[in-house]
C-alpha cells in the first residue's frame, strides 16, 4: 500500500509540473527549458498589465521623447537575441513597446513579452544616450531571457515540493486549483523578483546589444555608482549578500569590463551622443509633479483637481495617479481616498463597496462636508486568516464627480482611530488658495557651461524657493558629479528651474 501511494504521489506531481509549465528553446542560447508560461501567454499577460500600468502610472505627455526612447529600445532590440538567424520560431514577430512612465522615481523595468518602462525620472538621471541604450538593453534581456516566466516556474515547482511532502495527508489541497494561489497572473510577474544571475545576466545582455550598435557601452557603469549614491543618501543601502541583486558598485566595476570584451572582438564604441540626450531633457518636468498633488501643513492639496483635505499628523501621504492613501505610523489604519467614476452619486459609491460579499454593514447615513453632498458608512469585515477589520465608508460628490475614502483598521483599534478617520474625510473641500492653484511643476534646464568651478558654484540659489524640496547633493548625484568636482567649460549640466 505504502509502495502504490508513492508512486501515484509521483503521477500526480508529474501531471501537475507539465500542466504548470511550458518547455520551449531559450532565445539566448537555444537549448530547451522549462517556463512558467509560454511565449504567446507571456505577450498576453504583458498586454494586460500594460493597460494597469499606464493606468496607474500614467505616461509622460512629450511625443518626441518618446520617440526618442523607442528609437533607441528599437535599436537594442535589431542586434538582440530576438532577431537573430537563429532564433527559435516562437519568438517570430514579437512587438516590443517602450514607455515613458510619468513618475519621479528613478526607475526601469520591464513586463513579459515585451513591454520596456523607463520614468522621467531615471531618464534625468542619465546623462548621454549611451547609457540610455545600456539600460534598456537590459531590460529587453530581461524579456527576451524570460527571467520573470523562470521564477514564475521556479515558484510553481516549490510549491510543487511542499505540495509533494504534504501528500499522505491532505490530497493536493490547492486553492482553487490555482497553482500559485494568490492574484493575477501580471501581478504575480510583477512581484516576482530577478535573481542576482538574472541581473547580471541582463547586463551582459545590456553591454552586448549596446557595444553592437558601436555605443560607449562602459558609460553604463556610471550609472550604477549613482544608484549606488542615492541609496547611501536615503539610508537604505544593503551589504550584497543580504540583497537578491549584485549591489551598484559590482556592476559599476564589472559593466566596463564587460564592454572591454565585446571591444576586444571587434566592435567599436564610440558614440555618446551627449548632445542629443541632453537636448531631448530640456525641460522635462523634474521630482514630484504638485499640479497632480502635494502636502504641506498638514494638507493634501490637489490643484489640477481643486481640492484639499487634511490628515493626521505624523501619518505618510503616498500620492499616485490612481488614488490618494494616508498611513499611519504603525500602519495599522489607512485612509485610502478613489475617484469613483462608475457611481451616479455618493450613496450608491458607498453602496458599492457595502454590497460586496463579506461586508457587514452596520450603520449608514446621508450627511454633508463643507457644503458637499456626502454619504458615510461603517461597516465590518475580516482578513483571509481572520483578522477582523472595521471600515468607515466617505463619498462625496464634487465638482461633477465622487470621491471616496475607505478608512479601515483592526476592530480592536477603530475606536483609537476613528477621529482621525472623520478629521480627514470631514475636512474634504473646494480648494481655492490662489497661490496653490497656480503652482507650477520644477523642470530642467539644460545648460552647456561657459566656464569652469566646482559644481556647486553652479546650482541656482534659489532652491529654498522652488515648489518642491531639492537638495544640492540631489542635483550633484543627477548630474553624476560631486559637490566639489572641478566643472570644465563646455560641460552639460541639469539645473532646475521654476
Amino acid at each position: 500500500m505504502k509502495n502504490t501511494t508513492s508512486k501515484l504521489s509521483l503521477l500526480l506531481i508529474v501531471g501537475l509540473v507539465l500542466s504548470a509549465c511550458s518547455i520551449q528553446r531559450s532565445a539566448i542560447s537555444g537549448d530547451k527549458r522549462a517556463y512558467g508560461y509560454s511565449w504567446e501567454k507571456e505577450k498576453q499577460i504583458g498586454q494586460e498589465a500594460d493597460q494597469q500600468i499606464q493606468q496607474q502610472y500614467g505616461l509622460y505627455d512629450d511625443d518626441e521623447l518618446k520617440a526618442y526612447v523607442d528609437e533607441i529600445g528599437q535599436e537594442m532590440l535589431a542586434v538582440s537575441h530576438i532577431n537573430r538567424e537563429d532564433t527559435p520560431s516562437v519568438y517570430a514577430d514579437t512587438d516590443f513597446y517602450f514607455r515613458v512612465l510619468d513618475s519621479p522615481v528613478v526607475n526601469a523595468f520591464a513586463l513579459p513579452g515585451g513591454y520596456i518602462y523607463v520614468t522621467r525620472g531615471l531618464l534625468s538621471h542619465l546623462d548621454n544616450e549611451a547609457q540610455l541604450a545600456v539600460v534598456l538593453g537590459h531590460e529587453i534581456g530581461h524579456v527576451i531571457a524570460r527571467h520573470a516566466s523562470q521564477r514564475a516556474f521556479e515558484q510553481q515547482m516549490g510549491q510543487l515540493a511542499l505540495i509533494g511532502g504534504a501528500i499522505g495527508g491532505e490530497l493536493l489541497g490547492l486553492p482553487g486549483g490555482d497553482i500559485l494561489g494568490i492574484g493575477s497572473q501580471a501581478a504575480q510577474l510583477l512581484f516576482l523578483s530577478y535573481s542576482r544571475d538574472d541581473e547580471r545576466e541582463s547586463d551582459q545582455l545590456g553591454v552586448e546589444y549596446a557595444s553592437m550598435q558601436h555605443y560607449m557601452a562602459a558609460e553604463g557603469a556610471q550609472f550604477f555608482v549613482s544608484l549606488n549614491r542615492m541609496s547611501e543618501q536615503s539610508g537604505q543601502s544593503l551589504p550584497n549578500w543580504q540583497s537578491t541583486h549584485p549591489d551598484p558598485a559590482e556592476r559599476a566595476s564589472s559593466i566596463p569590463e564587460l564592454a572591454e570584451e565585446w571591444k576586444a572582438k571587434g566592435y567599436e564604441q564610440t558614440i555618446e551622443n551627449t548632445d542629443d540626450y541632453m537636448g531631448k531633457l530640456d525641460n522635462m518636468i523634474y521630482g514630484d509633479n504638485p499640479r497632480e498633488g502635494f502636502t504641506r501643513n498638514g494638507f493634501f492639496y490637489h490643484p489640477d483637481l481643486e481640492f484639499q483635505f487634511p490628515y493626521p499628523d505624523g501619518w505618510q501621504v503616498i500620492n499616485q495617479r490612481s488614488l490618494v492613501a494616508v498611513v499611519n505610523t504603525d500602519q495599522d489604519a489607512v485612509s485610502i481616498m478613489t475617484l469613483d467614476g462608475e457611481s451616479a452619486n455618493a450613496e450608491a459609491s458607498v453602496n458599492e463597496f457595502l454590497n460586496q460579499d463579506g461586508i457587514n454593514t452596520e450603520g449608514k447615513s446621508r450627511t454633508e462636508s463643507n457644503g458637499l453632498t456626502a454619504y458615510r458608512a461603517e461597516a465590518t469585515g475580516q482578513t483571509e486568516d481572520g483578522t477582523q477589520l472595521k471600515f468607515y465608508v466617505y463619498a462625496i460628490e464634487y465638482d461633477g464627480s465622487i470621491y471616496r475614502f475607505l478608512n479601515y483598521t483592526t476592530a480592536d483599534k477603530y475606536s483609537t482611530y476613528a477621529s482621525s478617520f472623520d478629521e480627514t474625510t470631514g475636512g474634504f473641500k473646494e480648494l481655492n488658495d490662489q497661490d496653490i492653484l497656480n503652482i507650477q511643476p520644477v523642470r530642467l534646464q539644460v545648460v552647456k557651461t561657459n566656464r569652469s568651478g566646482t559644481f556647486q558654484s553652479f546650482i541656482p540659489g534659489n532652491l529654498d524657493g522652488l515648489s518642491i524640496t531639492v537638495s544640492p547633493e540631489d542635483l550633484a548625484i543627477m548630474n553624476q558629479v560631486e559637490l566639489d568636482e572641478q566643472i570644465s567649460a563646455g560641460t552639460w549640466l541639469k539645473l532646475p528651474r521654476q
